[in-house]
């Protein structure tokens, strides 16, 4: 079995696959003073709770957006299921030309979505991640990472709000059953929600109408995509499972599959 992690700088996602299924997904919180002991305790631990065997474990991929825990997250890799990981990074085989003016900037994260984008849905296609951060990375039809644009996350805009205005609550950030708010928590969603459609429909838009590839697939992914996926026409898909079958997929590509 593969196990496949995104480490992000809130979550670390995992997810286990038998060659193409999914068999499940896991989260932990990217905490940065966890020992190496805690992360292949607690890695084997979640594993057995689903009914998965840590031994079963024969091949491990990883895409971190956290350097400072990957020695941590490695080590305890290593020392509890036996594997040394795949880390993707700088010369690894993703399928992925990147032509932007300095391709190194671009974050492993979006390289793996990038290439779950390309090959499941094909080219010109727009890949967004309503992660910490919202990204949208265009990859043109020859499978060219071409341009990335990066704006705060709902969550990250939310805490912004209320941490930065005294007598702002901190909220669940949803959608609120009217944009005409008649009260404070509701009046904020409205405003986060409801800004991010509109950021959404917005940048797509622009990035269709310079790029010239009108006919672009939308996909978008990340836990808070859900909330504006449904809300507006400009998304064509929403995956979940988006950046781990992008692990998935180069993980393949740079390995035999195993058996």
């Amino acid at each position: 079995m593969l196990l496949t992690i995104d480490v992000g700088n809130t979550n670390i996602t995992l997810g286990v696959f038998k060659e193409e299924i999914l068999l499940g997904t896991f989260r932990m919180t990217t905490k940065r003073s966890r020992t190496s002991d805690e992360y292949g305790f607690t890695i084997c631990g979640i594993l057995e709770h689903r009914s998965i065997c840590p031994q079963d474990i024969h091949s491990v991929i990883i895409a971190s957006v956290v350097p400072d825990i990957m020695h941590s997250l490695t080590s305890g890799i290593i020392k509890y299921l036996n594997v040394r990981p795949l880390i993707v990074s700088a010369g690894i085989k993703t399928g992925i030309r990147i032509v932007t003016e300095n391709p190194k900037e671009i974050g492993p994260d979006r390289i793996v979505d990038a290439v779950a984008g390309y090959e499941l849905f094909g080219g010109p296609v727009i890949v967004v991640d309503f992660g910490t951060a919202t990204t949208y990375d265009l990859i043109g039809p020859n499978g060219t990472f071409e341009a990335g644009i990066t704006a705060p996350g709902l969550e990250t805009a939310g805490r912004s709000l209320w941490g930065g205005a005294a007598m702002l609550p901190a909220i669940e950030i949803r959608k609120p059953a009217s944009i005409l708010a008649k009260e404070t928590i509701s009046s904020m969603q409205a405003g986060l929600v409801y800004g991010a459609i509109g950021q959404t429909e917005y940048i797509i838009r622009k990035i269709k109408e310079e790029s010239g590839y009108s006919d672009a697939k939308v996909v978008a992914t990340g836990g808070l995509g859900k909330i504006i996926a449904p809300e507006t026409d400009s998304i064509d898909e929403y995956d979940p499972e988006l950046t781990l079958n992008g692990l998935r997929l180069i993980y393949y590509k740079n390995k035999k599959v195993d058996r």
